[in-house]
């Protein structure tokens, strides 16, 4: 682990205030759950593995389990490893995101999973939320199966964007356009949250599947939650600087082989969009959407 031990100031990068501080040691990859998480609320609807490094938590007809990073971090990659609910997994929704505190003027990034029908394909839905606005819904499906195996889903977060990932493969790119009037996430610290619930409201086809509750318990499972991010402790933060590391994350943006991967997906897997929905915004789609 490299050391990092200059006296606190402020540096400016990219218009992002950072106070640089002593060391702060990243988990290792394989540390146990309860080192990194605290259960929030179904706490008897969760189950750890004997390793320590898989979380499961589980949907019955009494409560739902949730999950929170015990630290707020301020820009960086963080990775989580998902197997989603198998079989009929209609009405249910399984979350991964982070979030600052609740307010109207909160910020949030999400990974929420909409179950299905047995043989029909889940939904991956993505919304932003900066300064409180959000309404930036856009929806995929998965070119495999996220019921067989783990995947990774990732957050990476600086100044400049934040890029949504899935198996290192980008299909969202949300970009910084403070210098245009738009709100950004870049000031309040996020958790990292996961979680499983009854979203048989909505979830699958609008609402018209509801949940098959026979099928009960839906369990989704989550592994190596890897933070490489700026820590938020009290009014400044912590960078993991790795071995080594130079920091390629905090100014990072989408190389041209990722924007034809991103495109890919786009062109074969997108199956909604804001900016493209004119009936829902008739007096034109949100600003950001004409900026690229």
């Amino acid at each position: 682990m490299a050391s990092f031990t200059s006296t606190p100031k402020l540096i400016s990068i990219f218009g992002a205030l950072i106070v640089c501080l002593s060391p702060y040691i990243t988990p290792s990859f394989a540390d146990s759950f309860d080192k990194k998480v605290d259960l929030i609320w179904g706490h008897d609807n969760s189950k750890m593995d004997d390793t320590g490094t898989q979380l499961s938590l589980s949907l019955d007809t009494m409560s739902g389990s949730a999950f929170q990073s015990k630290d707020a971090y301020l820009f960086g990659r963080i990775d989580m490893q998902i197997k989603l609910v198998q079989g009929n997994s209609a009405g249910t929704v399984s979350t991964y995101y982070i979030a600052s505190p609740g307010g109207p003027l909160h910020d949030e990034v999400d990974f929420e999973f909409l179950g299905n029908i047995s043989g029909q394909p889940y939904i991956l839905h993505t919304n932003l939320f900066a300064h409180g606005q959000g309404d930036r819904e856009q929806q995929f499906y998965l070119w495999f199966d996220p019921t067989a195996d783990f995947h990774t889903y990732t957050f990476l977060w600086n100044p400049r964007h934040i890029a949504f990932l899935v198996d290192d493969i980008p299909i969202r790119d949300f970009k910084n356009h403070e210098d245009k009037g738009l709100f950004f996430p870049n000031s309040q610290p996020m958790n990292v949250y996961c979680s499983i619930w009854d979203g048989d409201g909505w979830a699958t086809r609008g609402g018209l599947v509801k949940t098959d509750w026979t099928q009960s318990p839906f369990t989704v499972h989550y592994q190596n939650f890897n933070p490489q991010a700026c820590v938020s402790q009290k009014a400044s933060l912590v960078c993991n600087l790795p071995e080594g590391s130079d920091y390629t994350w905090f100014g990072q943006m989408l190389a041209e082989t990722d924007l034809e991967k991103m495109k890919w997906v786009r062109e074969n897997y997108m199956i909604y969009d804001y900016c493209t929905d004119v009936k829902r915004f008739p007096n034109g789609v949100p600003p950001e959407c004409l900026l690229g």
